[in-house]
C-alpha cells in the first residue's frame, strides 16, 4: 500500500473527509529509534493525525502536533510540511518503567496538554492548546477542532508496528449546497463501524466502498506522503545560537568543537571551533552562510 492521503466529499452535503495510509513513513520513523510497542503504536497514530490535520486546514507551511504529558511518555511530536513529508519522535521518562504493550493513551501520557502549531510560509504563526481531557489521541484532537476551529470534526486513528492509518470527517459551515440534513449524523454513524484492521489493511477506495457504498462520494486524486526531515545545517546552527555565547564557549573549551545530532533523523552535524566563532561574531548573532 502506498503512503498517501485520500480526500473525498459527499455530494449535495456539507460533509467532507480524508483517509490516510502510512507504511514506509511509519517504518522510517520507527527504524531510527527503539520504542516500546505501545509507544510505537501511539506515535503511528500521531503521524497519521498530523497528515490529516495538515490537509484539512489547507496549510501552505508546517504543522506540528506536540503532546506533553506527565506520565511515562513525556513527549510525542509529529510534523508535516507542504511537500508531504512527515517526521515524528517520542521521549520517555528515563526513570519510568517500560510501558506494557497494551498501555492506553492516558496510561502513557497522564495529565498534560496538546499544542498544535501552524507555521505558514508567509504569515503569522498560530498555536492552539487543548488539555488532555480525553482517553484517546483522537478525542483530544476532536476537542481542538471544537474549541479552535469550531467545526464538528471526528477522527478514527489506528497503528501497529508496521502501519498507521486514519479517517477524518468534518462538517463545513456552508449550508448552501447541503440538500441532506441527516448527512452528518449518518456518515459519522457509518464511520463508527470502522475497525483498526480496516484502517490499516484496506486501500482508501476500498474502505470508502465498505463504509459508504450507498452514498454518492466524490473522490479526489490522492496525495503522496513520505518520511522527510526538515533539519539542515543552517537550522541547526540557528538553534545552537540559542544556547548563548557562554555555553557554546564552554562546549568548545571541553570538546574543541560542537557536535549535535538531529533527534528526528539522527543526522550528525559537526561544527569546528572556527565555524562556531564565526557564528558568534556574525552581525546580530545571525549564523553565516554554511557550506
Amino acid at each position: 500500500m502506498n503512503d498517501q492521503i485520500q480526500r473525498f466529499l459527499f455530494e449535495r452535503t456539507n460533509v467532507r473527509g480524508e483517509i490516510v495510509s502510512l507504511e514506509k513513513a511509519h517504518a522510517e520513523v520507527l527504524a531510527r529509534h527503539e520504542y516500546p510497542a505501545a509507544v510505537s503504536h501511539l506515535l503511528g497514530e500521531l503521524l497519521a493525525a498530523v497528515a490529516l490535520l495538515t490537509d484539512t486546514v489547507k496549510l501552505d507551511g508546517t504543522l506540528s502536533i506536540e503532546v506533553r504529558g506527565q506520565g511515562a511518555l513525556s513527549l510525542l511530536m509529529a510534523e508535516s510540511n507542504p511537500g508531504g513529508e512527515l517526521r515524528a519522535i517520542a521521549r520517555l521518562d528515563e526513570d519510568a518503567a517500560i510501558p506494557a504493550e497494551d498501555s492506553r493513551f492516558r496510561d502513557l501520557v497522564g495529565e498534560g496538554r496538546i499544542m498544535i502549531t501552524l507555521d505558514p510560509r508567509g504569515g503569522q504563526r498560530y498555536q492552539g492548546v487543548v488539555a488532555l481531557d480525553h482517553d484517546s489521541l483522537a478525542g483530544c484532537l476532536e476537542a481542538y477542532f471544537s474549541q479552535s476551529e469550531q467545526l464538528p470534526t471526528r477522527l478514527w486513528l489506528a497503528a501497529d508496528e508496521v502501519r498507521a492509518g486514519g479517517l477524518l470527517l468534518q462538517r463545513l459551515p456552508d449550508e448552501s449546497h447541503n440538500q441532506d440534513a441527516d448527512a452528518w449524523a449518518r456518515t459519522v454513524h457509518l464511520a463508527e463501524t470502522v475497525t483498526a484492521e480496516e484502517l490499516l489493511g484496506l486501500p482508501p477506495r476500498e474502505l470508502l466502498v465498505r463504509l459508504y457504498h450507498e452514498e454518492t462520494v466524490r473522490i479526489f486524486e490522492p496525495k503522496a506522503l513520505r518520511f522527510g526531515c526538515t533539519c539542515s545545517r543552517e537550522r541547526i546552527a540557528s538553534s545552537l545560537l540559542t544556547l548563548g555565547e557562554a555555553e557554546l564557549r564552554d562546549i568548545l573549551a571541553e570538546q574543541g568543537s560542537v557536535d549535535i545530532q538531529c533527534h528526528f533523523c539522527h543526522t550528525r552535524y559537526h561544527f569546528p571551533a572556527a565555524e562556531v566563532e564565526a557564528m558568534l561574531a556574525a552581525p546580530d548573532g545571525a549564523p553565516p552562510t554554511l557550506h
